[in-house]
């Protein structure tokens, strides 16, 4: 069924989901449960109280009349972090900061913006995105008050702001939103000084690019982004082997998006050497890289080719007592990516033993993935009663891979 099918009423209880009661609703509008009551039931509903409802649950008019579709997986707390956040993002970067900000020194800039990455890499991608919403016009602020010629520090936190905005508006399917944060990011990176700083946006920018099948555009900025800070590595620091790291294993998953397995040969040796430098996993400007990064990463890049025989080969050589190492969103995507290598040899079972072990430890994370609504589809062709106790977790049905399904429990395909 299509989002255009269901009545402006439906639409209405499908948004408020099972987070938000009508009374709840009726607070958050300063309308009345029976108003909403009748809304729901299409007995009533006036453009002033529609308007009203789409504001409260973070939509636009157009999503609430069935002229767009909601995205999927994004529940209103979601919904409502993306709207604060397009608006501070936009509001920012023209300049209009609000009238009760104080300007914060820049370790306490800092300090927020590695609060956001910890967030962001633990798969808390709505608690990320909302602690962005306040850090960006702090770091306006700051920059406003630095003279001029010592902006450089104030520039690259505007820079570290504008990604972490991008990211979070990338992986929640707001493309223009992204292209836009992303681009702000661009100019205040060039303005930094930094030499690693650009190197890190161009990387966003191709992420951006490859979600949005962008492929050779995605290629071309990742291999450029890599091979611009490139590393003489019998003097690179650590932060310059994670970032460079970082950006050659990016290169070879864009690469395994085109089927070019020569260039991910290429890339995935220089990942795995930068990675036996390292001897361990390190974090550093917003990125996390190591052998083991590199180790799981290549299981998601012989999925991609379809090489399951080797992806297999390689989650053998993987000890489980290791992935601790990781963050917990890096752990969780090498789960699918096991999950579905499973799949591909037909090993239904543990295929489903991984994937529902993650959804279980994970379910906000998985929430915002598309794999897991990938892998229950073709695990599904094998009839098997555990499909549908694993469906439940992500909301989707067994054999059923297209049509609308509530936004706040399907997953984003």
């Amino acid at each position: 069924m299509q989002w255009s099918d269901y009545t402006n009423g439906e639409r209405i209880k499908i948004l408020r989901g099972k987070d938000v009661t009508q009374a709840a609703l009726a607070e958050m509008t300063g309308l009345s449960v029976v108003t909403i009551q009748k809304a729901e039931q299409d007995k009533q509903l006036s453009l002033n109280t529609l308007m009203k409802i789409a504001n409260a649950l973070g939509v636009d008019t157009s999503v609430m009349v069935g002229q767009q579709a909601p995205r999927r997986a994004m529940a209103q707390s979601d919904r409502t972090m993306m709207r604060t956040l397009s608006q501070t993002v936009h509001d920012t970067a023209a300049g209009l900061l609000p009238d009760s900000i104080a300007m914060d020194e820049a370790a306490a800039v800092r300090h927020g913006i590695d609060r956001c990455w910890n967030l962001y890499w633990k798969g808390h991608y709505t608690e990320a995105g909302a602690l962005v919403v306040p850090i960006l016009p702090q770091a306006a602020a700051y920059l406003r008050e630095q003279p001029v010629g010592g902006q450089s520090c104030a520039w690259g936190l505007m820079a570290d702001a504008y990604r972490l905005a991008a990211y979070v508006a990338n992986l929640m399917g707001a493309r223009d939103l992204a292209y836009s944060a992303i681009g702000h990011a661009q100019t205040a990176a060039d303005r930094s000084g930094d030499e690693l700083q650009p190197a890190l946006v161009a990387s966003g920018r191709a992420w951006v690019y490859l979600r949005d099948a962008r492929l050779g555009d995605a290629l071309s900025l990742a291999e450029k982004a890599a091979v611009d800070i490139e590393p003489r590595f019998s003097r690179a620091t650590m932060e310059q082997l994670t970032v460079y790291g970082s950006h050659i294993n990016f290169a070879a998953v864009v690469a395994s998006r085109r089927g070019d397995k020569d260039l991910v040969k290429s890339y995935l040796s220089q990942s795995n050497a930068t990675g036996a430098r390292m001897g361990g996993e390190h974090r550093a400007r917003g990125t996390l890289f190591g052998p083991m990064t590199a180790d799981t990463q290549a299981v998601g890049i012989a999925v991609a080719l379809g090489q399951t025989g080797k992806a297999l080969d390689l989650i053998r050589g993987i000890p489980e007592d290791r992935l601790s190492a990781l963050t917990e969103a890096a752990r969780n995507r090498y789960a699918m990516d096991k999950a579905m290598a499973q799949a591909d040899a037909r090993l239904w079972d543990a295929s489903l033993d991984t994937l529902e072990k993650a959804l279980v430890e994970a379910p906000v994370w998985a929430r915002h993935q598309a794999l897991p609504g990938v892998i229950v589809q073709k695990v599904g062709r094998a009839s098997t009663a555990r499909v549908r106790r694993v469906s439940a977790l992500i909301g989707v049905r067994p054999g059923v891979d297209s049509g609308f399904a509530p936004a706040t429990s399907r997953t984003a395909l």
